[in-house]
């Protein structure tokens, strides 16, 4: 009560932000007769101007207003489209590092360049990250005028390119690109072995177009690099083949909210029957146990051609947000190999990660993020506390006059899509222009089949025909058209009315169904009334649709029996909407909930990944890695002679000859310790300098490159060993929960304890290697530089375009003689030990 009596005094937060921006957009007018009395080569020089100037220390700030006046009117000359005050608005709460929530229409595209423009002038860079590379493409070349025009270059990263192609279009002024590209290219970034190699350079500014798509749809899944793993692919279909034998309810039971499936008693006892084992949840079986998991999720929780499509052999994921199809990526966990028994197709070996990142993570990293979209405001929250994003709604250039209907309720779904098919058949014979939203490729097939039966011609957009969607939707708005299309977020393409369509009452938006977020819901509608377009939508639902059926039809069911309704009567009741919403709020608020608790978890990792990733950065840039060596050789002798020192003269024997063992293990000295004093660690500690110096003398220039390959390959070796490690811990930290111990604390705690480890082993695997390196004469200097080839890697994460099977190989190893101690550090001859099959 008393927040709504002050809002009505001093006005929200969001009017009040719009407001402080009014005197900024003024002073922004006030440019535009200067800047329009600029020839076009003064204009150019004028930016060229405000670039020194900010490099000599103007802030971008007290630029602001006359570079924005410099765009707009670069606009009108290149692109003959000038910016609205509104769009000057969007730009500004970009430039501040906020989320510009505009309604479809709004011309998000072109707000960009305004706060683009300003930061590139900063010369560190600037990101425009799209969903998909159709966007990237069309955008960069679109835009790419009005860049060029002022002077200023720009690059695209997509799919396919090599490592060069990426260098000069992260070195230009602006890049655009896809969320999954400048992901996947931080992490391969960070599997290099040189810094002429990198691609990216500091991440400085990144605006996300479709912000909520990205950072909130995509957040639950990370992008992962791997390598092929220990092959059980035959298990797979194994397993699957006795997936039949168990019925639901009696063997096993499903929960559709939580997407889970567990066995009953009797399903345990049928499964360790036909796999003859005594006990299915033996630590010796988990393997086991986690296969047939993962085969009744494959068979009861994810249908075909609504989570995935099979074609051409290869079963592909859909986006359930866009509907899109992505090949590339792949379910994690063994799930997609489980799918892929189910549907008798050739299962894929498994995958071990290499390096991974979630989308959270990546986009943190940014010195300043701003995003775009029509539709962010109901996950306002959420972007606060996960990225500290506040969400600005701008106000629209013309009256929004769309007219949103009630939800029509009906008790079937026979009934509910024969009512569509009906009112479809009734509105082109009006003339208007309808655009359906389906949640499904199966729901706008089924759809298709009742038009085709009524005779209305309509196009069919799904993830099965997407090759023509720019071209259909903008077709959509023409008189009579009927499209049907899955989900609609990230579309990109504007549904300009045709001719006489504003008289029939614009586009109709036909939502099929409710999706469990609103937000999707909003993006469907927000096709139709942009710019002032007349326009009108409607949802229509049924009793047994998904969200119904989990989230309270029955009190609805009631209700309609109650009143007696006859079959193909629907409810038509803002009252029964506001339910339906009100459910939306429910799961998306527990969805919330699963990607917060995600991010907790990937904090640990996260943290421990700075830490990896910052050492290897500083390996690859060093000229002088043997300090690396020096200090490790330092810390290990200190490490060894340290129990010794805490006894204080009362040691046993024993103690002498672990220590000894140590350092024969760890630094290939056989020194035989009588006292475990001072002088003998000194001894120990010169030998070992020494022994360096004999190994640097003899290699000259190429010790540097051999120290530096070995600090590199070892770190590398560990933490991808300590990221299948983390992987384990975090599939077994949630029964902790039984023990009255919190999941989430024993994972940081044990996190850490492993990372120390991990810390360890990597220091102690590069000295233990290079005490026993051995160098030929006569090894030409390429022996020991890392070989950047391709091969062998696979890219899983959101949607990833026509993604590799194969892509950059890990480094080769150098050349050792087959008498040589084995750079593993086992102590055996290499013949005898890594190169045996070799």
């Amino acid at each position: 009560m008393l927040k709504t009596i002050a809002r009505k005094i001093v006005g929200s937060r969001n009017e009040r932000y719009l407001k402080g921006l009014r005197p900024l957009v003024a002073a922004i007018n006030a440019f535009e007769p200067q800047v329009k009395a600029l020839s076009d080569e003064e204009m150019r020089a004028r930016v060229a101007e405000l670039r020194q100037e900010v490099a000599e220390g103007r802030g971008l700030d007290d630029i602001l207003p006359e570079t924005f006046a410099l765009v707009r009117e670069g606009s009108v000359r290149s692109l003959g489209m000038r910016h609205f005050d509104v769009q000057l608005i969007g730009g500004i709460t970009l430039h501040q590092g906020k989320i510009a929530e505009m309604k479809t229409g709004e011309g998000k595209t072109l707000v960009a360049t305004l706060p683009v423009v300003l930061n590139a002038l900063s010369g560190k860079g600037v990101h425009l990250i799209t969903v998909n590379d159709y966007l990237a493409k069309r955008d960069a070349a679109w835009m790419g005028k009005l860049y060029n025009f002022l002077g200023l270059s720009v690059g695209t990263i997509v799919h396919g390119l090599d490592d060069p192609e990426r260098q000069a279009a992260y070195n230009a002024d602006i890049t655009y690109g896809t969320n999954n590209e400048f992901g996947f290219d931080y992490l391969r970034d960070n599997m290099k072995f040189y810094k002429e190699q990198l691609v990216q350079r500091e991440l400085n500014f990144a605006i996300v177009d479709e912000v909520d798509s990205i950072l909130i749809d995509e957040a639950r899944t990370p992008l992962i690099i791997s390598g092929q793993a220990e092959d059980s692919s035959t298990l797979y279909a194994r397993i699957d083949a006795f997936i039949p034998m168990l019925h639901k309810e009696r063997d096993f039971t499903v929960d559709e909210k939580a997407r889970t499936v567990l066995l009953t008693d009797d399903g345990v006892a049928r499964m360790e029957q036909v796999l003859k084992i005594d006990n299915l949840y033996d630590a010796a079986n988990i393997t086991l146990q986690h296969h047939v998991l993962q085969a009744l999720k494959a068979h009861h929780i994810f249908q075909r051609d609504v989570d995935y499509v099979v074609k051409d052999g290869e079963v592909l994921i859909v986006d359930e947000f866009t509907g899109r199809l992505m090949p590339g990526r792949r379910y994690s966990d063994g799930l997609h190999q489980a799918l892929e028994a189910k549907e008798h197709v050739d299962v894929e070996a498994e995958n071990q990660t290499l390096a991974t990142i979630t989308f959270q993570n990546y986009f943190r990293m940014y010195d300043k993020l701003g995003g775009m979209t029509g539709t962010a405001d109901t996950e306002a929250v959420e972007f606060r506390e996960i990225y500290d994003l506040e969400v600005i709604s701008i106000p629209t250039n013309q009256p929004m006059i769309r007219k949103d209907f009630p939800d029509l309720v009906y008790k079937t779904q026979h009934e509910k899509f024969a009512a569509i098919a009906k009112d479809v058949k009734e509105l082109h014979g009006r003339g208007q222009p309808v655009l359906v939203g389906t949640v499904s490729i199966e729901k706008s097939e089924l759809l298709s089949g009742l038009l085709k039966k009524s005779g209305v011609p309509h196009d069919v957009l799904n993830a099965k025909n997407h090759e023509k969607e720019a071209e259909i939707v903008a077709q959509a708005g023409h008189a009579g058209r009927v499209t049907i299309a899955t989900n609609m977020a990230g579309r990109g393409t504007d549904i300009v009315l045709g001719e006489g369509v504003t008289d029939l009452g614009g586009l109709h938006i036909l939502g099929t169904e409710r999706h469990e977020s609103r937000r999707i819901d909003n993006q469907l509608r927000g096709r139709s009334g942009r710019q002032g377009d007349p326009g009108s939508s409607r949802f229509y639902l049924a009793l047994d649709d998904d969200l119904m059926r989990l989230f309270g039809s029955d009190r609805l069911k009631g209700i309609m029996d109650k009143l007696g309704m006859e079959d193909g009567e629907p409810i038509e009741n803002r009252m029964v909407s506001r339910a339906i919403e009100n459910a939306q709020k429910r799961v998306e608020a527990h969805n919330f909930e699963i990607r917060k608790q995600l991010l907790e978890y990937d904090n640990v990792m996260n943290q421990q990944r700075e830490v990896i990733y910052s050492r290897r950065r500083e390996l690859m840039e060093t000229s002088e890695p043997e300090v690396f060596v020096t200090d490790a050789i330092e810390e290990i002798v200190d490490e060894i002679f340290a129990p010794l020192e805490a006894a204080k003269g009362h040691h046993e024997a024993e103690d002498l000859e672990t220590a000894g063992s140590l350092i024969e293990d760890l630094l290939d000295l056989k020194m035989a310790l009588t006292t475990g004093e001072e002088d003998e660690k000194k001894a120990v500690l010169d030998k070992a300098l020494s022994r360096q110096k004999e190994l640097s003398d003899v290699a000259g220039q190429q010790y540097r490159e051999i120290a530096r390959y070995f600090l590199l390959d070892s770190l590398d070796r560990h933490w991808k060993e300590h990221l299948l490690a983390m992987d384990h811990l975090r599939d077994g930290i949630g029964l902790r929960g039984y023990g009255q111990k919190d999941p989430k604390q024993e994972y940081k705690r044990e996190g850490f304890e492993l990372f120390q480890y991990l810390i360890t082993s990597i220091r102690d695997a590069t000295i233990r290697a290079l005490s026993r390196v051995q160098i030929r004469s006569e090894a030409p200097e390429q022996e020991f530089q890392h070989k950047d080839d391709t091969a062998n890697l696979q890219y899983s994460g959101a949607e990833t375009g026509e993604a590799p099977k194969k892509a950059p190989k890990r480094r080769s190893e150098p050349k050792i003689g087959r008498n040589d101690p084995c750079p593993c550090g086992s102590g055996k001859k290499y013949k005898k030990c890594c190169g045996a099959n070799k």
